[in-house]
């Protein structure tokens, strides 16, 4: 099966976070699940952030490369909002890479690189009317993925919510999280596959 290293949102490593990981262990991937924030959850989206802020974006980033370095190189990167910064940059730029899924945001491949790799397959998932996913530009750079990427798709789904597919927040949405999981086991699955072909 496919190995998978998951980067939690801005509220740190919740509950729901955990959850959709061993989803995914149940389905027989290997899942790792580092701590970005060492040890600390946030109830509000704006104290996590806030944390995120005072510690530096690119702490957060560098925080997951370094929880990165001790798993194998052919993984698969699954970002959760503001945990999209390290999926994405080592998916870009960590050779062996198997694939990227981005949950609710999505940055300009040009923050990681110039182009995104072809053999690397992504998958990214946002709500529609989501502020920050579609009202921060983050759809557009998922557009602008898909457009470049050899294998690369984009799903939107009917709602304003930030964070829907964690099963701990109010923000969750239980029929959009089906699908999003389906999905992903599907990419799962087919990159599993490919590597034992």
């Amino acid at each position: 099966m496919t190995e998978v290293v998951v980067f939690h949102h801005g509220h740190g490593l919740t509950a729901g976070v955990r959850a959709f990981a061993e989803h995914w262990r149940q389905a027989g991937h290997t899942v790792h699940v580092p701590d970005l924030y060492e040890g600390q959850v946030f109830d509000s989206f704006e104290e996590g952030i806030g944390y995120a802020e005072n510690a530096g974006f690119d702490t957060i980033t560098e925080r997951g490369t370094a929880a990165a370095e001790g798993l194998p190189a052919e993984l698969v990167y699954v970002g959760f909002s503001l945990g999209v910064l390290p999926a994405q940059k080592l998916a870009q730029t960590r050779p062996g890479a198997k694939g990227a899924l981005l949950l609710e945001a999505c940055v300009p491949v040009s923050q990681f690189g110039d182009a995104w790799p072809q053999d690397v397959p992504v998958q990214i998932h946002g709500m529609d009317a989501d502020p920050f996913f579609a009202g921060e530009g983050d759809v557009d750079a998922a557009r602008a993925v898909v457009g470049a990427a050899a294998d690369a798709e984009l799903f939107l789904y009917p709602g304003d919510r930030h964070l829907f597919t964690d099963s701990s927040l109010p923000s969750y949405d239980e029929q959009a999280t089906v699908q999003v999981n389906h999905r992903v086991l599907g990419f799962l699955d087919r990159i599993s596959r490919k590597s034992t072909t």
